[in-house]
């Protein structure tokens, strides 16, 4: 099948990949012509009850590849007698109203047909239970109808596996971009909540102290040390949790202090370069940039795009981030990224680009590939 569109000609394929069984997945990936560059948008928070307008301006970015990165529809949220409820999910159907609902958003169901490729991952209210992990009861339910959703052949071996993460290889004229989706979700073992309730302008949650815990879980973190081993110039990482900013004390990496620096220790060992993080889920827009301001064992400066939320405006950020580059909004946003490749790989850049409703710039960011190397 060949796709036109404003930036290269896609020519999507099968390719046979490994899955974390070792079994070989037909995964769609893509061959890239005529443009120098590699464009693709995501976001994440859509509630599927409110409209979500802001589809026509992530169309007008002519996106080759959509990623949704988390709490895509908020199947746990209730309303009852006009009022707001949150509740783990409990049945299947459940699942499918809510993202029937999100499939009949105009806006929605117009962008789906022009997007050549979306991809995703899950956060906790479309995994079903509001901060949830490996506890939630309804977890394999909840993985089937999201595949559903994303449109997952009933015989893809990601029906199998526990989980929804996966990864693709795109193929830019020989440069190569490596999307490696997480599932932060499944596998997270319990988070703990401050006995002496929430400060001002700070999260519920204290750092995991036992070192046992995870949030990947082994077979991921094993999945994920193959795929780092896999030559690419740029990998996007996707978590549907923040892994640099965490003295917000909400979820994220952060509070998994362990799992964060054995995340920066794979990418490490594995000399994986070229790595740049995506993240959702604190309905807020910032860039991240951690170079080891606070102790972290970096292989070089970790970037970390986080794009939240597509339906609502939130009040003022009042929260401390000391990696934080350029503004932090709450107003409703969408994130682009754009990889400019250069005549030699190492002078190509990636430009990360935050914006609002109207399409207008929140904030820019510009990565030189040179600096994301060991």
């Amino acid at each position: 099948m060949l796709i036109k569109s404003r930036h290269f000609i896609i020519t999507l394929i099968l390719l046979s990949m490994l899955s974390l069984t070792g079994c070989a997945q037909k995964l769609p990936s893509a061959v890239a012509e005529l443009d120098n560059r590699f464009i693709f948008a995501f976001a994440s928070c859509a509630r599927e009850n409110e409209p979500q307008p802001i589809w026509t301006e992530i169309a007008k970015v002519n996106p080759e590849l959509f990623l949704y990165i988390g709490d895509n529809v908020y199947a746990d949220v209730y309303e009852v007698n006009g009022k707001r409820s949150m509740q783990p999910v409990t049945t299947r159907a459940r699942f499918d109203e809510a993202y029937a609902r999100a499939n009949a958003i105009p806006e929605f169901a117009a962008f789906r047909k022009q997007v050549p490729l979306m991809l995703g991952t899950w956060d906790d209210h479309d995994y079903g239970k509001n901060d949830g992990g490996k506890e939630f009861a309804m977890k394999k339910e909840s993985q089937q109808a999201f595949l559903d959703f994303f449109e997952v052949a009933k015989d893809d071996p990601m029906r199998q596996q526990e989980g929804v993460y996966q990864s693709r290889m795109f193929n830019d004229d020989g440069k190569r971009v490596q999307l490696i989706i997480l599932d932060t979700r499944y596998h997270r073992d319990p988070i703990i909540k401050r006995p002496d309730g929430r400060p001002k302008n700070k999260g519920p949650y204290l750092p995991v102290t036992d070192e046992t815990t995870t949030i990947l879980g082994e077979e991921q973190w094993s999945w994920l040390a193959q795929e780092l081993e896999k030559p690419a110039d740029v990998r996007f990482i996707v978590t549907s949790i923040q892994i640099v900013a965490y003295e917000h004390a909400w979820e994220g990496w952060g509070i998994f202090p362990h799992e964060r620096d054995r995340m920066y220790q794979l990418i490490t060992d594995k000399k994986a370069n070229g790595v740049v993080f995506l993240s959702g889920d604190r309905h807020l827009m910032e860039i991240s940039k951690d170079e080891g301001q606070l102790g972290h064992k970096v292989p070089y400066p970790i970037w970390d795009f986080t794009s939240s939320d597509i339906t609502r405006d939130f009040v003022e950020v009042v929260e401390d981030n000391t990696f934080r580059q350029g503004a932090v909004v709450r107003d409703t946003n969408f994130g682009e990224v754009v990889v400019n490749w250069a005549d030699t790989t190492l002078d190509s850049n990636i430009v990360l680009t935050a914006r609002d409703r109207n399409g207008d710039v929140l904030n820019q960011q510009t990565i030189l590939l040179r600096d994301l190397q060991m």
